[in-house]
């Protein structure tokens, strides 16, 4: 069952919802684009946070700034960055680990961001990055993520675009200890937002081997 949390930080307060896990592993859940909606609440977000539940992990789905009752203002995806990583230094106080990141549209490009920036997870998730809305040049370097999941409609995250940046991500080595980079899954017949589409999308999230 999960509960209702607040994480306090230097500049803002998160609201966030929280449920334990019978297991040591812990995800933070990235929602998209607040000023087009998003919130905790989106059906991506919530499918994620069942699937990590199903595995037993425990997951911490959360508001960024200005969004619900979190505190603050917009921070044009570069704040909420750091909302990123105060998430998950929450979670990293309640669970032994392994630590994973999931991001959904905005949340993958804050994600990713975060992780770009230095943020220290043991793997992410990023679910349909808007790579046609956002300025996403970095994310062939980003370490850590190890799958990422699109449909193959979807407008805001071309499929053959996606496609040429997986390919240039696998021609980078990995540093040191690395994970190497990326696989990806299709979802066909699916647009930016899996409306009819949320089963396909749990069985991945639920079924993909971290180790």
């Amino acid at each position: 069952m999960e509960e209702s949390i607040s994480i306090d930080g230097v500049e803002v307060r998160l609201e966030g919802r929280y449920q334990a896990g019978q297991g040591p592993g812990g995800v933070v859940i990235a929602h998209p684009h607040p000023l087009y909606g998003g919130d905790l609440d989106d059906n991506v977000v919530w499918i994620a946070a069942r699937a990590f539940q199903f595995r037993g992990w425990a997951t911490l789905r959360f508001n960024f700034r200005g969004v619900g009752l979190s505190t603050g203002h917009y921070g044009e995806g570069l704040a909420e960055a750091d909302d990123v990583a105060q998430a998950l230094a929450w979670l990293k106080g309640r669970v032994p680990g392994p630590h994973v990141l999931v991001g959904y549209s905005f949340g993958a490009a804050v994600t990713a961001r975060a992780l770009w920036r230095g943020l220290a997870a043991d793997g992410a998730v990023l679910i349909s990055p808007p790579i046609a809305f956002m300025d996403l040049g970095f994310l062939t370097r980003v370490p850590g993520v190890r799958l990422v999941v699109a449909g193959d409609q979807d407008a805001l995250c071309p499929l053959a675009d996606l496609r040429e940046l997986i390919r240039q991500w696998q021609a980078a080595d990995p540093r040191p200890g690395e994970h190497p980079s990326p696989e990806l899954e299709v979802v066909p017949q699916t647009d930016h937002f899996f409306a009819g589409r949320e089963k396909r999308l749990f069985e991945i999230l639920a079924g993909y081997e971290w180790t």
